[in-house]
């Protein structure tokens, strides 16, 4: 894989969007979520052209937040400060973690097809789809209607990229802020849900029977987000970095990847304890995730011990131009 490159430039354009929705506004969930200032969040659905598929997902407003947690939080660790005030574009969201269901029309060329919003030029042949897996990634915990896991950081933005080329709405995984930001949804506290009961909103260690399980049978948070603590823990599209916090930008930061490893996963999962699902946890992908690979080089799409992974889409409210996409893509896909 090519190095990869930074530009202070894209990262604004790809980040800072400020123009009006995209797509067919339907009802709200319910209970209506409610935003900074009392702004009422609106729902989009995309439907995958071709398939009775879709991915619903929230237009969360932009605003500014603490991102990190105070030293006095149970369970903080170094990595979660020092806490900064960050300010958001506004953007959408998937409602739910990607599904199986979504995934596997990307992963399986039967199950794709060549149509495609009616401004796009769409060819399935020539999209770069995984190789098959040494093993079920989700070492049987469940496919349709679960949440799609074991995919590395770079398969899920490849599934991104194809997502965009089929939809003409470009796609890409959250970066660490606009991922918190949605977690807390106005909060302060160390869980969306505030005095509630982590039963009621996560799936963990303590109740999970150690496997993941389908999407949205807990209660979501208080912008209709479901599971962003517990369940899957979800790729970010930012590079780890422990030490990012004192030195990050304070409008839409980005860790822009560098390197191959690490990379940040948030929100904790079915096999976590309580606060490892907390709203500033931080997790740092490892090599390790990898160990039972035997291929030489170890496959770019798969990690063979990761099925407590999977992610969830952001689309920018103001998509940016073709060229910066295509720059985009080279970022972070190496070329």
């Amino acid at each position: 894989m090519p190095p990869l490159r930074s530009s202070t430039f894209l990262v604004v354009a790809l980040l800072a969007g400020c123009s009006g929705p995209q797509g067919a506004v339907i009802a709200p969930p319910d209970p209506d979520p409610a935003g900074p200032q009392g702004v009422t969040l609106s729902v989009v659905t995309e439907t995958i052209p071709g398939t009775e598929v879709s991915l619903t997902l929230v237009r969360l407003p932009g605003g500014q937040f603490m991102m990190g947690s105070p030293p006095d939080e149970a369970g903080r660790e170094e990595d979660e400060g020092p806490q900064r005030l960050i300010t958001v574009e506004p953007f959408y969201i998937g409602m739910h973690e990607v599904l199986y269901d979504a995934w596997s029309i990307y992963r399986t060329r039967e199950r794709d097809n060549s149509m495609a919003a009616p401004s796009v030029d769409f060819d399935p042949d020539i999209v770069a789809r995984p190789s098959p897996p040494y093993e079920d990634p989700a070492h049987g915990m469940g496919t349709m209607g679960h949440p799609a896991v074991g995919m590395t950081q770079w398969a899920a933005l490849q599934f991104a990229r194809w997502l965009t080329e089929k939809t003409g709405n470009f796609y890409r995984l959250p970066t660490e802020a606009e991922w918190e930001y949605a977690c807390r949804a106005g909060t302060t506290t160390p869980f969306s849900f505030g005095e509630g009961t982590l039963d009621a909103h996560a799936w963990h260690y303590g109740n999970s029977d150690e496997t993941f399980h389908p999407i949205g049978l807990k209660a979501p948070n208080p912008w209709g987000l479901f599971d962003m603590h517990g369940n899957v823990a979800e790729w970010t599209l930012d590079e780890y970095d422990a030490t990012f916090y004192a030195q990050m930008a304070a409008n839409s930061p980005w860790s822009v990847p560098t390197r191959l490893y690490p990379r940040t996963v948030r929100g904790g999962a079915y096999d976590d304890d309580p606060a490892a699902l907390r709203c500033a946890a931080r997790l740092e992908s490892s090599a390790s995730w990898k160990r039972r690979d035997p291929q030489i080089p170890k496959s770019m799409w798969w990690n063979t011990d990761s099925p407590f992974v999977g992610f969830r889409i952001v689309r920018p409210v103001a998509p940016p131009s073709p060229e910066e996409q295509a720059q985009f893509w080279a970022i972070v896909l190496g070329g």
